[in-house]
């Protein structure tokens, strides 16, 4: 992850209007590997407890920041309430 920028806080709803490049963001298999790790806690977090995680994320003018609910994960994507979606490749970090 770019460590040198703070990331911009958005609100879920928002993320509809963003454009998103298929460039992945992570440089090596084990950065992917641990998102991968990451996004599946948070889905149980969400589906079990309603929990909410932080995701960071890169859409295609800056690294950007979101409290929500996991819903649901594809080959492709996180989902989020209201259907909305996150490219995985665009994830930098998950945390709860």
């Amino acid at each position: 992850m770019i460590a040198s920028i703070t990331p911009q806080n958005i609100d879920k709803e928002s993320i509809s209007k963003l454009r998103f490049p298929l460039k992945e963001v992570l440089n090596s298999a084990l950065e992917i590997g641990q998102r991968m790790a990451d996004l599946h806690r948070g889905l149980l977090l969400g589906n079990r407890y309603k929990g909410k995680v932080r995701i960071v994320f890169e859409d295609g003018e800056s690294v950007r920041q979101v409290e929500t609910t996991i819903w649901a994960l594809t080959d492709n994507r996180v989902i989020l309430k209201q259907g909305l979606g996150i490219p995985l490749c665009r994830i930098h970090k998950v945390t709860t």
